[in-house]
């Protein structure tokens, strides 16, 4: 499957979408509009890949709408060489858009489908985590943290405790918290013990799974 002009024009306009919707970052911008988004995608929805919609892909899961990757993103505050662990692989699309943004990515999944799929086609399409496990999101990379900023790209119902002792000072922690419907929530760690809390608007996101066997 190629990248064709065609496909660029329909980025832009996504990116514009996306805009418009209130990102600021333009470096999430910039990834928005630089990323296939049509190759992560079963070809059958290829008409639907510059939409600013989510849709599904293999094991149940979504390939998240664009501008909540965005919203995600952008919250992170992502410098180059920042060091980010990603919950939920899923489709790889948010992965990239943190490798595109010049982040070091180390990616959990514990959907065992998704997991293969997605290890091979991120690197045949150019994009090269530091470390992508096929996992329990709720545990972390603890042999790895600590980290700058931790994205989780499924709804929780609560904050898992290894998340945040995964944080380093000063780093942000993103994630939709709640049942049916999530609330974007980040928060900041601020010392060794104290942690700040922001909460933003309401998101609908596939549950975060554990106990993988």
């Amino acid at each position: 499957m190629t990248d064709t002009f065609k496909h660029k024009g329909l980025r832009q306009q996504l990116v514009k979408i996306v805009e418009s919707k209130g990102i600021k970052d333009q470096n999430v911008l910039d990834a928005i509009g630089k990323i296939p988004r049509h190759l992560f995608m079963d070809s059958g929805f290829l008409d639907h890949a510059y939409q600013d919609k989510a849709f599904p892909i293999a094991a149940n899961q979504t390939i998240s709408q664009p501008y909540t990757v965005a919203y995600q993103t952008e919250l992170l505050q992502i410098s180059p060489g920042d060091k980010i662990l990603e919950i939920g692989t899923g489709s790889g699309y948010q992965t990239a858009v943190l490798l595109e943004m010049g982040a070091k990515v180390y990616s959990i999944e514990r959907q065992q489908e998704l997991f293969k799929k997605t290890s091979k086609f991120l690197p045949s399409i150019g994009y090269r985590a530091k470390k992508l496990v096929f996992g329990d999101g709720y545990k972390g990379m603890p042999e790895e943290a600590p980290f700058k900023g931790i994205i989780v790209t499924a709804g929780a119902p609560g904050v898992p405790k290894a998340l945040l002792s995964q944080l380093e000072i000063g780093g942000r922690l993103v994630i939709p918290l709640g049942k049916k419907v999530q609330t974007m929530t980040l928060f900041i760690r601020k010392s060794e013990k104290d942690f700040e809390k922001h909460e933003f608007g309401e998101f609908r996101f596939v549950p975060l799974l554990e106990d993988k066997n």
